[in-house]
């Protein structure tokens, strides 16, 4: 079986940095190409969304066409609200016929809050029940309704946690499940608090969790006090600071504010037990992703140095 760079990359045990790539809006091959360009090439892999705030062009193809610009190594999220059981199956199996090395599964917010109010959701699996289904089709080579699958696609799946869900024992029970389903990495919202993550990280460690599988929190560089105060009111990823707020409507620039910011959790993320990776949000900010990667200090060594 071939091993990916990118599954060679969670194997090694060094720090992973990766970064958020949001496909065009339109269907121009060549908007892929010069948002590529604008990547360092020292990422362990680009993240590709899956509709996460608007209709965009599809995640598969926008993997592809960033693989072959030999810019970056893209994983394919794939949204369980958007297709059934039947279409999460296929479109799995064209990822990796297509070379596509990893796949994560998300839930995705509902339509009503703002990407297609009118349209109907599939939501025949979540994306819990989306890992245990592709993990079995990766392992034993049989799909959902028991069928064989010859040859098994060769992928790596992976899941989102959210460090900021409370009770604590919910957040818990639902990783889990995660991991006892076949997650091999799970990557967290963007956290902006870390004593929010401190708590949960520690919580995640006395259960064992971070030595099952990887575990790679997100920033995100907020570009505005006014996106700052729409995360914070809606309270998806737990508190935004007060003081994170105040310091970018004070600010000259609130663009460079909110990458140091940014960079300086990163910075933190890195040193805490536990973590094994960097994730880079806000596609919008491609040309300073390697701004924030050295700032940070969280430059990806050559993987076969660590081998």
């Amino acid at each position: 079986m071939h091993v990916s760079y990118f599954a060679r990359a969670l194997d090694s045990g060094r720090l992973i940095v990766t970064a958020e790539f949001l496909p065009p809006r339109g269907s121009d091959p060549d908007a892929v190409a010069r948002s590529a360009a604008a990547l360092p090439e020292t990422l362990d892999a680009v993240i590709v969304p899956d509709n996460p705030y608007e209709i965009l062009s599809s995640a598969l193809s926008a993997a592809l066409l960033v693989q072959r610009t030999g810019r970056a190594r893209a994983v394919m999220t794939m949204t369980t609200r958007d297709r059934n059981r039947l279409a999460l199956m296929s479109e799995a199996l064209g990822a990796a016929a297509l070379g596509v090395p990893a796949i994560l599964c998300v839930t995705g917010n509902h339509q009503s809050l703002g990407i297609c109010p009118s349209a109907a959701s599939a939501n025949d699996l979540d994306s819990i029940q989306c890992v245990r289904m592709l993990k079995g089709m990766i392992l034993h080579g049989s799909g959902p309704d028991g069928s064989r699958i010859e040859p098994r696609p060769e992928l790596h799946v992976g899941a989102v946690v959210e460090p900021g869900l409370r009770p604590m024992e919910l957040n818990l029970l639902r990783m889990r499940k995660k991991i006892a389903a076949g997650a091999d990495f799970l990557m967290t919202g963007p956290v902006f608090d870390l004593e929010t993550f401190r708590v949960w990280i520690e919580a995640v460690r006395a259960a064992g969790f971070d030595r099952r599988v990887p575990i790679i929190p997100a920033v995100l560089p907020l570009a505005s006090a006014a996106e700052a105060r729409k995360l914070r009111d809606r309270g998806l990823y737990g508190p935004v600071p007060v003081d994170a707020v105040s310091r970018l409507e004070r600010a000259g620039d609130p663009g460079e504010a909110g990458l140091d910011m940014a960079s300086h959790l990163a910075a933190e993320l890195k040193e805490m037990p536990g973590v094994r990776g960097i994730h880079i949000l806000g596609s919008g900010c491609a040309p300073r992703i390697g701004d924030l990667i050295e700032r940070a200090g969280i430059g990806a060594r050559d993987l076969q140095a660590v081998l």
